[in-house]
C-alpha cells in the first residue's frame, strides 16, 4: 500500500471515529489500530465495517480497528499527523464535528447533532434497529443482524472482561505488545540465519546475522522494564534502569543466599517485577520526598531500593517461575503432546472471549528467552484454523443467504492470516453452534501438533504476534526447517477439515437452516457496497 493510500485510509477512518477531537490517544499493535475515545457515541460502527482497509472492530479498553500486519504500521503515522493537524484549539470540549469533511453529508449526520448519519450497527439514524426477520429463538439471519448480535456479544464480553485481575492482565499485555515487531523482525533473521548455517551458504555473513538476531533478545528485559514503568504511571527510564540490571554481566560476580547469580537470570518476568517495584517505590518517594530535593532523592531510592531487592531476591524468585514454565511445557508437550494440543487448541477461542489469553504473552516470552521459540504458539494458531473452516462451512451451507457469505468472502483473507476477530464477530459467534464447531477443529489442528512434539518433532515459533498463514517464516525446531513447515501445514489443514466438517455435520438445525439459507436482502440502498471506494470519497 502507497503513502498516499495510506493517507487516505487514515483519512477515511478519522470522520468515523468522530473526529481529531474526539481521540485521546492513538497506539498500534500487529493488526489492529488502538484508539482512546473521548465519546464512543461518535463512532459509525457500521461504515467503518464498509472501508475496503478494515478487516473488522474490536471494543475493548479502547477501541480497535483490525488493518491487518503491516497495513497498520503505516496507516497509523497518517491518522496521528491527521489527528494533529485537525485537532480544534478548543480541544475535546468543542464540537468535534466541526473537524469532519465539509460537504460529506453522509459522515456528517443531522446537522447540529455532530453524529454520523449511521450510528447504529444496522447503519440506519436513530436508535439501534431491531432485526426485520429474526430466526429461530431469536437467531439472526442476516449479516446485519449478525453484525448487531457480534457488537451486542462484545459489549457484553467488555463489560464482564473489566474485573481486577483481567485489566490487570491487560496492562501485562500492554508491556509486551510493543515489543512484537521487534520479536518478529529479530525472529525472521534468526531463522534465515539458521537456514544459512545449516545449508553452509554465506559462513561470513552468519556471524552478522546471528548478532543481529540476539542483541534485542539479549538486552528484551530492559525494554520490558521501561514499558512495564511507563504502563503502570512510573518513569520509564527507571523502570529500565533497574530491569537493565538483570542483564548485567557483572552479576555473575555476586553471590547471595549461597547462590551464584548468572545474567539473564528472572528473565522478562523478573523485569517485569523489578520495574514494577520501582514503580511503587517512586511514587512512595513522590509522596514524602520535598520537592527540592525531589530531583536527587527519588531516582536514587528507586534504583537502589528495587535493584537491591531485584538482585537479593526477584533474579532468584523469577528465575525459579521461569525454569518451571519452561520444564512444564517441556514436559507436557512430550509426555502428553496430543491430548494438551487438544486442550490448548479447542480452549483459546473461549480464552480470548475472556479476556484470559493476555496471561500467555509472557509465558511466550520467557520460552522465547529460555529456547528461542515458543512451542505453545504454533499449537494455539490452530483455533484460527478451525475458525476458518467453520466459517467455509457456513458459506457451503447458507448459498441463498447472499449478505452472510459477502462478509465471509472480506474476512476470510485475513482468516488465513491469523486475523480472526471478523469472523469470529461477525459469523461464528453470533450464529452459536458454528462458535463451538471451530473449537472443535482448533482442538484437532492442536492435537496434531501437540501429537507430533510428542513423537520427538519439536518446535515454535521465534515471535509472538503472527498467526496462520504469517506463522510460517518465524517457525523454528530441531526437526529441521521442511520438517517444522511440513508439521505446522499439516495442523493447519486439519483445524480447517474438522472445523469445516463439525460445522456441516453439526453447526446448525434444521429449523436454522430453513431461516438463514434464504437471501433476506437487508442491505439498505443508502449504504455503500463493502467494495465501494469510501475513500475516494473523503
Amino acid at each position: 500500500m502507497s503513502t498516499d493510500k495510506n493517507r487516505a485510509t487514515a483519512a477515511a477512518i478519522l470522520p468515523l471515529v468522530g473526529g481529531p477531537d474526539n481521540i485521546s490517544s492513538i497506539a498500534h499493535c500487529m493488526t489492529r489500530l488502538r484508539i482512546a475515545l473521548h465519546d464512543r457515541s461518535l463512532v459509525d460502527d457500521r461504515a467503518l465495517r464498509a472501508l475496503p482497509a478494515v478487516l473488522g472492530v474490536v471494543e475493548d479498553d479502547t477501541y480497535q480497528i483490525v488493518l491487518g500486519p503491516g497495513t497498520v504500521a503505516r496507516v497509523t503515522p497518517e491518522f496521528e499527523a491527521l489527528v494533529e493537524q485537525g485537532r480544534s484549539p478548543a480541544g475535546p470540549a468543542g464540537n468535534p464535528a466541526t473537524a469532519e469533511p465539509a460537504g460529506n453529508p453522509a459522515l456528517t449526520g443531522p446537522a447540529g447533532t455532530g453524529k454520523p448519519a449511521t450510528s447504529d450497527a444496522a447503519g440506519t439514524t436513530g436508535p439501534p434497529r431491531t432485526p426485520d426477520r429474526p430466526g429461530p429463538a431469536g437467531t439472526p439471519v442476516t449479516a446485519e443482524q449478525l453484525a448487531t448480535q457480534g457488537a451486542a456479544l462484545k459489549r457484553a464480553r467488555h463489560d464482564r472482561n473489566r474485573t481486577p485481575v483481567k485489566l490487570f492482565l491487560r496492562r501485562i499485555a500492554n508491556v509486551f505488545v510493543p515489543l512484537i515487531p521487534a520479536l518478529i523482525g529479530c525472529g525472521i533473521i534468526a531463522g534465515l540465519n539458521g537456514v544459512l548455517l545449516n545449508t553452509g551458504w554465506l559462513p561470513a555473513v552468519v556471524p552478522a546475522l546471528a548478532a543481529i538476531a540476539s542483541g534485542f533478545m539479549s538486552l528484551i528485559a530492559v525494554f520490558v522494564g521501561y514499558n512495564t514503568a511507563k504502563e503502570f504511571g512510573g518513569t520509564p527510564v527507571l523502570g529500565g534502569a533497574v530491569a537493565a540490571i538483570i542483564v548485567f554481566p557483572g552479576v555473575a560476580k555476586i553471590d547471595a543466599f549461597g547462590q551464584h547469580l548468572s545474567p539473564g537470570q528472572g528473565g522478562v518476568l523478573g523485569a517485569l517485577a523489578a520495574a514494577y517495584l520501582a514503580v511503587r517505590v517512586e511514587k512512595l518517594c513522590r509522596r514524602w520526598v520535598p520537592e527540592s530535593l525531589d530531583a536527587l532523592v527519588t531516582p536514587t531510592v528507586t534504583v537502589l531500593a528495587s535493584g537491591l531487592v531485584t538482585i537479593f531476591g526477584l533474579m532468584f524468585l523469577a528465575g525459579a517461575v521461569a525454569t518451571a514454565i519452561g520444564s512444564f511445557a517441556t514436559w507436557l508437550l512430550a509426555t502428553g503432546g496430543a491430548f494438551a494440543g487438544l486442550v490448548l487448541g479447542g480452549l483459546f477461542l473461549p480464552l480470548v472471549m475472556l479476556g484470559l489469553h493476555q496471561a500467555l504473552i509472557p509465558i511466550h516470552t520467557t520460552l522465547i528467552e529460555q529456547t528461542g521459540h515458543t512451542a505453545l504458539l504454533p499449537i494455539l494458531a490452530m483455533a484460527g484454523a478451525g475458525q476458518v473452516g467453520a466459517a467455509l462451512a457456513v458459506y457451503c451451507r447458507l448459498p441463498h443467504n447472499r449478505s452472510l457469505r459477502t462478509t465471509i468472502r472480506s474476512a476470510l483473507p485475513a482468516g488465513f492470516l491469523g486475523v480472526g476477530e471478523p469472523l469470529i464477530y461477525g459469523v461464528s459467534l453470533p450464529l452459536g453452534r458454528p462458535f463451538v464447531t471451530a473449537c472443535v477443529g482448533g482442538a484437532a489442528g492442536g492435537a496434531f501438533v501437540g501429537l507430533c512434539n510428542q513423537l520427538g518433532f519439536a518446535f515454535g515459533a521465534t515471535a509472538i504476534g503472527p498467526s496462520g498463514w504469517a506463522l510460517f517464516p518465524l517457525l523454528d525446531g530441531s526437526s529441521g526447517l521442511g520438517m517444522n513447515l511440513a508439521i505446522y501445514a499439516g495442523g493447519l489443514l486439519a483445524g480447517y477439515l474438522v472445523g469445516f466438517a463439525a460445522t456441516w455435520f453439526f453447526g446448525f438445525t434444521r429449523q436454522m437452516l430453513t431461516e438463514l439459507n434464504a437471501d433476506h436482502e437487508a442491505i439498505p440502498a443508502t449504504l455503500q457496497p463493502a467494495t465501494e471506494p469510501v475513500v475516494a470519497k473523503i
